[in-house]
């Protein structure tokens, strides 16, 4: 723990000698946020998708599970779902990628939630192709997840022309769609081991991102302390606050702290590993206290095998004691009763104010 809040203070430290160029006022970050309910919700991929690409090819695409599970969601009192993008999808079908965007925005729409999209991720595999994705590795977290656009993609292709028109395009043709609540540029950069080799995709989404100018907020969430160039970055480009924190609550309550004194609203978009002691019972709360929005990691059970801890395979595939991730089963069944009446409690509070 001391470790984590001394990198945390160096950052903030580091902070305060630089100025953020081009991006929204502290008042204007204000504004928008006091025009939302609290923001709860999690990550989401169908539970028949493995990845990304399984989400949002054409031939794999699901918008009947979609349905259902965001069924799941609305029913517990969630309002923001995230959702990871896929810019191989994009580059080998361009309009069909954006019908079914606007497909799921229907169907996400129709539940009452608005969806946080992530472009870029530097996450798990770092070889994703187009096409039939793998099976899962039995037991395995995340066994098919992969990263946008790949490594040594997102090093080569860092100014490229092709993912400048992409994130263009996306960011123009969905940028006043309020359907879409927020856009997260780039996904825990600089993870797996590429450290600052990944600033400068980092600089040119955000560069791309504010030449489309859409009328929703840009963010990238800080997740490794110790990543203080990167770090530094964000912060500073970021209209709002976003962060990752699978800590325990007290480690997670003075990231709060520190993080405050950017003095921007706050929106946490990973957090919850049961076996980590990052609860609903102990990390919900103290988020709602602190009017800080709270994505969980996972909805419902399925092909990513989140029920899994990081670092924990159980080869023959049996359920493990304690789920690391995800709220329901694929019925719709909750995994913890005490947890969605948690959930749905403090969504009333929201809705009462």
């Amino acid at each position: 723990m001391k470790r984590t809040i001394l990198n945390l203070l160096i950052l903030l430290v580091s902070l305060g000698s630089l100025t953020a160029q081009e991006n929204w006022s502290r008042e204007k970050a204000e504004k928008w946020y006091e025009g939302h309910d609290w923001i709860t919700g999690a990550n989401f991929v169908p539970s028949t998708a493995i990845n990304q690409l399984e989400m949002w090819q054409e031939d794999t695409f699901d918008p009947e599970t979609i349905d259902r599970e965001l069924g799941y969601a609305e029913g517990i009192g969630f309002n923001t779902m995230r959702v990871y993008l896929h810019s191989l999808a994009y580059k080998a079908d361009k309009e069909g990628f954006k019908t079914r965007m606007r497909k799921y925005l229907d169907i996400a729409g129709s539940h009452k939630i608005q969806t946080i999209f992530v472009i870029f991720d530097d996450v798990w595999d770092a070889s994703p192709k187009i096409g039939k994705q793998p099976d899962p590795t039995p037991g395995t977290h995340n066994s098919g997840w992969v990263q946008d656009p790949g490594y040594p993609q997102s090093v080569d292709m860092a100014d490229s022309t092709e993912l400048e028109s992409y994130v263009k395009d996306i960011l123009t043709t969905f940028g006043d769609d309020d359907r879409v609540l927020l856009w997260d540029l780039y996904n825990e950069p600089g993870n797996n081991d590429k450290g600052n080799e990944s600033m400068p995709l980092l600089e040119s989404t955000f560069k791309w991102a504010r030449e489309a100018n859409p009328s929703q907020p840009l963010s990238a969430g800080l997740w490794k302390w110790d990543l203080k160039d990167l770090n530094t970055f964000q912060a500073l480009h970021s209209d709002i606050i976003t962060y990752h924190s699978y800590d325990d609550p007290d480690i997670h309550n003075r990231i709060i702290e520190l993080l405050e004194t950017h003095g921007r609203p706050m929106i946490c978009t990973e957090y919850m590993a049961r076996t980590r002691n990052s609860r609903f019972s102990n990390i919900l709360p103290l988020l709602k206290e602190n009017n800080v929005g709270a994505i969980n990691w996972g909805l419902v059970n399925g092909k990513s095998n989140t029920i899994y801890a990081w670092d924990t395979a159980i080869i023959s595939g049996e359920e493990p004691v304690e789920w690391f991730h995800d709220i329901f089963k694929k019925d719709g069944e909750p995994y913890r009763r005490d947890e969605v009446n948690l959930i749905k409690k403090l969504s009333k509070e929201k809705d009462e104010k």
